[in-house]
Order: structure tokens, then C-alpha cells, then sequence
């Protein structure tokens, strides 16, 4: 094919991105905000205790993480169009089965397996493929297409309500099932792996543009350490303590935050409309924070978005009318928008590229493990105390935590040889 004729062609990395964000929009969309909305009717009809039903979404991270290990795997050898029509359908199958459940040992099974691994198809083949599709304008990419899951977090969870008051649970759930089944092995469809698929290159440019980028001089670059290397220095541990920060604040409180309110004596669409502004609010945190960044560095803006943490968390503990609730939302999200892109930039900024997906992959277990923590023992401090209290002042510290933390990473003194 002629270059001319190359340029005339549409660029379907343009397609991959729009279906990189449906499958966000649908998949974390429902996943992650949707769980409050539900909480509270499954501990009216069932009577569980708020530990026990919010172990199965801690459950869901863990297995979402070391699943999401072999779906890259996957997507490297078999394409990520067939990874998000096979496995992203579990998330589809796990909202069906769960509006079939009648006990607590069928709930935590199927939203943590059934669940934990359709959402494990929802980052790495995705975000794999938008980094193979775009080189010059990768950044901004793929924080479109996470842009799916706050506007997806705003959408679902006053949704979610209505078909709830409307329908019962139990339809709700079936719904978002064939929502999620549809949506995601639609867009999944759309999907391909490596642009010259498709007889294209990167960013829609010639076969000479991406050389160009490719033989550019390294002498910027820095290859960093090996996991080997890293594991034996005081930054590996540091990076991970991070992780289990943002991870551990993220997943407690976007667990809790809807019954919270509905605590506070507000409804159940109260507590969706939070939780969507919370989510929504991620969408700025995840755009803003990164072109401050730009600016100012990774990890100054890291600091700024864990100082924000601990901040609004203070401010939740009296957050008792429904302005101070929004507020809450609105701050909260923001911090954990910035904290989720910055993570990955930081990541790369401390060690370097020689093994970046592998770091990320690690890391991701500590993330996981302290959001399985956190969402636990939330439920369990509101056991046994009748309040989240506690949960907030632990919030705060661990952010606290993170602040110290960022404070002592340094950058890779390794150089391009």
C-alpha cells in the first residue's frame, strides 16, 4: 500500500479506542460503583453482616490480580479480541448469576471468581493494545479510555437504583448482566492487537515516522532495574507500600460510601447519586492531576493528591448533611483519579523500563492485598462499633503514610549505556 493511500485511510486505532472505552465505561463502570448500591437491599433481604458481604468484593481484587497476570499473557499470543469476548463475558455471567443467589457462600463465590475474572480482562489486554496502537499521543489515549469508568461510575449507579425501586435486586442484577454480556464482547469485537493487522502503523504515520521513533537516542531514557535488582532496594518497597496506600483508601471507602449515606438517614438514591459524583469526579483527578504533572513532576503531584486523601477523609468524619456528603465525593474522587494514573508514571520514573509490566504486575498484589484489607475491615469495624469512625482515622493515617512515603522515592541513578 502507497503512503498516500495509507493517509487517506481511516486510522482504526481510532475504533480501538472507542471500544477501549465502552469496555471500561460498562465494565469498571458497574463493577466497582455499583457494589454499594446493592449493599444495602442484600443486607435487608439476607441479613449478613457488612464484613462477611464485603468479603467478596475484597476477594474480587485479589483474584483480579493474579488472573490479570495470565490474561496478558493471553492477549500477547491469541489478541485481545479474543480475551475480552471469552473471559470479559464472566463479568456479564456473574451479574446473571448473582440475581439467582439465595445464600452468602453463592454471593462471595460468584462475585469474587466469576467476577474477579471478568474484570481482570478489563486493564491489561485493553491498555496493552492502546499502547501498541499509539506511540506520540499514548498518554492521551488512554486516559480517554479511562474516561469509560467515571463516566461510567456517574451513569450506573442512579441506574442501578431506579431498576432496584423498580424491579427488585434481583432484576437489577439480571440487567446489568445482559448489559455487560452485550457491551463487552460487542466492543471486544473491535478490538485488534497490533496495528499492521489492519496495514497500518501506529498513530495513523508511515513506516519511517515509527522507525524515527523507535532509533530516537537514548541518551533521556532510563532502562532501569530488573526485578531482581529492584526487590533487593529500599524504593521496591516503597513503590509497594504506595500501591497498598492508594489501594487500601480507594477500595474502603468506594465500598462503604453509598450505605454510608443511607446511614446518615438520606435514600438509596442519596447514596448512588454520592457514589456517582465520587466516581465522576476521578475523571478530573485522572486528566488534571496528570497535566499538573506535567508541570511540576510525578511525584510532587502524588503528594498533593495523598495530602488531598487525608484531608477529605478528615472532612468525612463529620460529614453528616447531604452537602458535605457531595463535597466529600467530589475531593475524594479527585484524589483517587490522580492517584490511579500517577501511580503508573511513578512507577516508571523510580525503575525504568527493562521491566516495567512485571513491577506493575507486582505491585498490583500489593494494591489488591490492601484493598482486600480495607473493604473487609470496614464491614467489620461497623460490626462491631455501629459506625465507620474508626475506618476514616485509619484512612487518614495510611494516607499520612503515603505523603512520607512519596517523600522518599528517588529516581533510578541508573543510565542509558
Amino acid at each position: 500500500m502507497s503512503r498516500d493511500a495509507r493517509k487517506s485511510q481511516f486510522f482504526y486505532g481510532y475504533v480501538v479506542i472507542a471500544a477501549g472505552f465502552g469496555i471500561w465505561f460498562i465494565g469498571w463502570g458497574t463493577f466497582t460503583p455499583c457494589f454499594g448500591v446493592f449493599f444495602k437491599p442484600l443486607l435487608t433481604e439476607f441479613g449478613w453482616t457488612r464484613a462477611a458481604t464485603t468479603l467478596a468484593y475484597s476477594l474480587s481484587f485479589l483474584v483480579q490480580a493474579a488472573v490479570a497476570i495470565v490474561m496478558g499473557w493471553l492477549t500477547d499470543r491469541i489478541g485481545p479480541r479474543a480475551v475480552l469476548t471469552v473471559f470479559g463475558s464472566f463479568l456479564g455471567i456473574c451479574y446473571v448469576l448473582l440475581s439467582q443467589i439465595t445464600a452468602l457462600w453463592q454471593f462471595q463465590i460468584t462475585y469474587a471468581l466469576v467476577g474477579g475474572i471478568g474484570v481482570s480482562t478489563l486493564t491489561v489486554p485493553v491498555m496493552a493494545t492502546v499502547s501498541r496502537w499509539f506511540i506520540k499521543r499514548r498518554g492521551l489515549m488512554i486516559g480517554i479510555v479511562q474516561a469509560g469508568v467515571s463516566i461510567g461510575g456517574f451513569l450506573f449507579p442512579p441506574f442501578s437504583v431506579w431498576l432496584i425501586l423498580a424491579h427488585g435486586w434481583r432484576t437489577a442484577y439480571a440487567i446489568l448482566g445482559i448489559i455487560a454480556l452485550v457491551g463487552i464482547i460487542g466492543a471486544g469485537l473491535f478490538l485488534r492487537r497490533d496495528p499492521r493487522d489492519v496495514g497500518q502503523w501506529p498513530d495513523g504515520g508511515s513506516e519511517e515516522v515509527v522507525k524515527d521513533i523507535a532509533q530516537a537516542p537514548p541518551t533521556s531514557l532510563n532502562p532501569g532495574l530488573c526485578l531482581r535488582e529492584a526487590i533487593r532496594t529500599s524504593q521496591f518497597w516503597i513503590m509497594a507500600g504506595l500501591y497498598g496506600s492508594f489501594g487500601f483508601c480507594r477500595t474502603t471507602f468506594t465500598a462503604h460510601i453509598a450505605v454510608q449515606v443511607q446511614d446518615l438517614g438520606f435514600t438509596l438514591f442519596d447514596g448512588a447519586n454520592v457514589l456517582a459524583v465520587l466516581t465522576a469526579s476521578s475523571m478530573i483527578g485522572r486528566i488534571g492531576m496528570g497535566r499538573v504533572a506535567d508541570r511540576i513532576g510525578n511525584r510532587p503531584a502524588f503528594i498533593i493528591s495523598f495530602a488531598a486523601t487525608a484531608i477529605i477523609l478528615g472532612w468525612g468524619l463529620i460529614a453528616h448533611s447531604l452537602w458535605r456528603l457531595y463535597l466529600f465525593a467530589l475531593v475524594f474522587g479527585f484524589a483517587w483519579g490522580a492517584q490511579a494514573v500517577l501511580r503508573f508514571a511513578v512507577t516508571s520514573e523510580v525503575f525504568g523500563m527493562v521491566s516495567l509490566g512485571l513491577f506493575m504486575g507486582v505491585f498490583a498484589f500489593a494494591e489488591s492485598g490492601a484493598a482486600t484489607f480495607g473493604s473487609y475491615i470496614a464491614g467489620h469495624i461497623f460490626d462491631v462499633t455501629g459506625n465507620y469512625q474508626q475506618a476514616f482515622w485509619a484512612g487518614i493515617g495510611i494516607s499520612v503514610l503515603g505523603i512520607v512515603l512519596a517523600l522518599l522515592l528517588k529516581s533510578s541513578e541508573r543510565k542509558a549505556m
